[in-house]
């Protein structure tokens, strides 16, 4: 073989090489651009979700200022309960830090929280108080803001003023230093509640309760090392692709180290340790669930190993809500056959393949704690006599709930009907009195109480 052939020989494998450089260059950033605008097209989505979930939000809080009827009252709250706990799920589906919107996400969460409570009141034909239209007039004042500021955000966005992958180019950058110097999409948000104080109600997210001692929050101060070990733990390291860390949120709630985490599969993962104690207080992961394989029994086993796998023993299934191919179920926590309404655990689980996409522990690490349940002055029977005889009793047991004066209550909780309707009444075990009752709404998304 003389050396012109050679040559030849030789050019033509690197004008192969080169060729197949650029061909792979090519498919690699073709494959980039469409998962790029994949994530674009989720987060629009989310936004644009948000904004018709806010605005159906402060509509029917314009409609709760002026309703008298206490039935007309009762569907208001159930829907204005539904849209802010929606709103609240897809804000959560958002490229931002949860700790950049942890007003908007209490805001919501007391919308949600506080709508549910009015609910019961009017079901049970009790009319709304002076402070209740108060509390509902400065939540439709907020609302309107930050309707109003959503949608000044899809403005921008469609105009090309700020774009999603300024978000996220960089996750070790603090997002206040990663959107455009005009625009901050959560300052934008968060700007609505620098003077807002919460509520304070008969409710999860009462502020008399979210500020209150942590009793389920044991163990010393970690570091921030031992807080991303636990969380390499948690999520099993050979399943992390990517971690970051955005350090300790020392005003929230329950001061947290947070993270953000994309796995081997591409979904991101988002992630807090609490600085006391190293408890995992929420966790939440943005894949989507295209199809539903799994029966809600078979969903609820996978949450209660789940949990008992994390150390969450004798947790017990109450009641669920099923949204997009997901469910999530609360799980309350069972003290010798007792079960604590207080001490509350969430978790969501994909129907497509029992994967755990989400928890959320706070009532849990809130109220967490061995109570006496010795108090009991009256007996089962004597309880039942204060029940109406109309009712059918299906089941019945001891159980703690809590009261709107933060305080907890140990009572007889019989589940029964009347005709259809499914009720469950609280006997209080010391004084014999009527502590509750609630209604129990089966719907094709899941089995609620009001």
């Amino acid at each position: 073989m003389n050396s012109k052939t050679k040559k030849i020989i030789v050019w033509t494998i690197i004008i192969i090489l080169i060729g197949i450089s650029i061909f792979m260059g090519y498919t690699l950033y073709k494959k980039n651009s469409e998962i790029k605008l994949a994530n674009e097209n989720l987060y629009n989505q989310a936004l644009y979700e948000i904004a018709d979930y806010m605005e159906n939000v402060e509509n029917y809080l314009a409609k709760a200022e002026i309703s008298t009827s206490p039935k007309h009252g009762a569907e208001t709250m159930t829907s204005l309960w539904r849209e802010a706990n929606l709103a609240q799920t897809y804000l959560s589906m958002l490229p931002i830090e949860s700790q950049d919107l942890e007003k908007t996400s209490k805001f919501l969460n007391q919308v949600s929280d506080y709508s549910y409570s009015l609910s019961r009141k009017n079901i049970n034909g009790e009319a709304l108080n002076d402070d209740d239209f108060k509390n509902l007039d400065n939540m439709h004042k907020l609302s309107t803001e930050l309707t109003s500021s959503v949608n000044q955000i899809l403005f921008d966005l469609n105009a090309g003023t700020i774009k999603w992958e300024d978000l996220v180019k960089n996750k070790n950058v603090d997002f206040a230093q990663q959107v455009s110097s005009n625009f901050d999409i959560a300052g934008s948000m968060e700007d609505n509640f620098h003077e807002y104080e919460g509520l304070i109600y008969d409710g999860a997210y009462s502020e008399h309760i979210t500020s209150a001692d942590k009793k389920g929050l044991t163990g010393d101060k970690i570091s921030e090392e031992d807080a991303t070990s636990i969380v390499k733990q948690f999520i099993e390291e050979d399943k992390i692709e990517e971690i970051n860390n955005y350090g300790l949120s020392e005003n929230a709630s329950i001061p947290v180290y947070t993270y953000s985490i994309k796995n081997k599969e591409e979904n991101n993962i988002s992630i807090a340790v609490s600085e006391t104690g190293g408890h995992i207080v929420w966790i939440n992961s943005d894949r989507s669930v295209e199809n539903e394989n799994l029966s809600f029994d078979e969903a609820n086993e996978k949450g209660k190993s789940f949990l008992a796998e994390k150390g969450y023993k004798n947790m017990e299934q109450t009641y669920y809500l099923k949204e997009s191919g997901i469910v999530t179920i609360n799980y309350a926590y069972s003290q010798d056959g007792v079960i604590m309404y207080p001490d509350l655990i969430k978790v969501k689980i994909a129907l497509d393949n029992g994967e755990i996409l989400g928890l959320e522990a706070t009532g849990y690490l809130n109220n967490h704690t061995t109570r006496d349940t010795s108090k009991i002055k009256i007996s089962k029977e004597q309880a039942k006599t204060k029940i109406n005889k109309e009712l059918n009793i299906e089941s019945e047991k001891l159980a703690v709930i809590p009261t709107k004066w933060k305080t907890e209550v140990l009572c007889y909780e019989f589940k029964g009907k009347i005709d259809d309707t499914e009720y469950l009444v609280y006997i209080n075990t010391e004084t014999g009195e009527e502590q509750d009752i609630l209604i129990i709404t089966n719907t094709p998304n899941g089995v609620l109480t009001m």
